[in-house]
């Protein structure tokens, strides 16, 4: 059994060593404290390299540029992201959301950086707010370096941390940082209401991130026993169990259970993270092609780009360039493609 060593945010940092590839929480469970850290001795970023789902949006800190020969290795490459990208100081890593919880899992992982919450009442420090791939960087990295956040909830799903499993741990009181959730007018809100109509009572639903997504989902407040199963979820999936909406009593899978892998918004949606009906899972549950099948009924919201009169979707590309990610969509797509009543929905002006 490990005793784990406590450590100030700046000391923490000796963990870091040439040649080390190092997972780090992203989306919503970012550690400023360990990125400010590291802001004021760059030095200990020289020659890492930094593996994250860093979500466009939400995630900007560009670890390779801290110092010369630090790198990042990303699914997505959005714009803060555009100069290492085309300096060759990112790797980008074409994998949808399954494929990259297959790769981590085989990934050779130095070192785990996690912003967890405080023990419950079992003794396990919960992943909090993104639960998508830190159980599986936890379970694969050799040693794990856990920030153990005052302010984190301890939100129901994999199994977390004991204090035992950890090799050091720094204990911290960070805020959390809202994202409100994106509000649609003009051309997408009637996106949204001609997209709505394709969702009738006890479907399951998925959303991706984004003002159409919202805009559909702001449609829905008169639809009854709607199910979850989402990659995320946020303001307005919140607003949607608030009002009963969205009770997940007609799901074929999980039901009574709204299933999801991070919480991107405001208080309102940490309060619904928290619900005894809400539970949290990796990637490699919530994006699982025969997971998302098995729920008859299944409709994926998603948007793109632009789309081809082959129904062909680019959700990734601008201008020849790489502005983003494969995500969820097409996990979402195929899985919607085997369910019993199944649809997809791409939404676009």
């Amino acid at each position: 059994m490990k005793t784990p060593r406590t450590l100030t945010p700046e000391s923490a940092l000796s963990l870091l060593q040439p040649g080390m590839r190092v997972f780090v929480h992203a989306g919503p469970s970012e550690c400023m404290t360990f990125i400010e850290a590291l802001k004021a001795n760059p030095e200990r970023a020289r020659g890492v390299e930094f593996v994250g789902v860093f979500i466009p949006g939400l995630n900007t800190t560009d670890y390779s540029a801290l110092a010369p020969d630090a790198r990042i290795a990303s699914t997505f490459v959005s714009p803060p992201f555009a100069e290492a990208f085309a300096a060759g100081r990112l790797r980008y890593l074409p994998k949808a959301y399954s494929g990259f919880a297959g790769t981590l899992a085989r990934m050779k992982l130095d070192l785990a950086v996690l912003r967890v919450s405080p023990p419950g009442p079992d003794g396990r420090m919960s992943f909090g707010l993104n639960q998508d791939y830190a159980p599986i960087a936890a379970r694969t990295a050799q040693r794990i370096l856990a920030f153990v956040d005052q302010s984190m909830p301890h939100i129901a799903g994999e199994p977390g941390l004991r204090r035992e499993d950890c090799d050091a741990i720094v204990e911290i009181d960070e805020p959390l940082r809202p994202f409100p959730a994106a509000t649609a007018s003009g051309t997408l809100e009637k996106v949204g209401v001609n997209a709505s109509k394709l969702i009738r009572d006890g479907d399951t639903i998925q959303i991706g991130i984004g003002k159409v997504q919202s805009a559909v989902l702001a449609n829905l407040f008169d639809r009854k026993h709607l199910g979850l199963h989402s990659g995320m979820i946020d303001d307005a999936i919140a607003a949607l169990m608030d009002k009963g909406v969205l009770d997940n009593s007609a799901k074929s899978a999980d039901r009574g259970v709204g299933v999801t892998g991070m919480a991107i918004g405001t208080q309102a949606t940490w309060t619904c993270a928290q619900r005894p009906d809400m539970r949290f899972h990796s990637a490699a549950y919530t994006h699982a092609a025969g997971v998302i099948s098995s729920q008859d009924n299944f409709v994926a919201i998603n948007s793109a780009i632009e789309v081809d009169l082959l129904g062909q979707c680019n959700a990734e590309m601008l201008a020849g360039r790489q502005i983003s990610g494969a995500g969820g969509f097409h996990d979402f797509q195929r899985g919607a493609a085997g369910s019993n009543g199944g649809r997809s929905i791409v939404a676009l002006p």
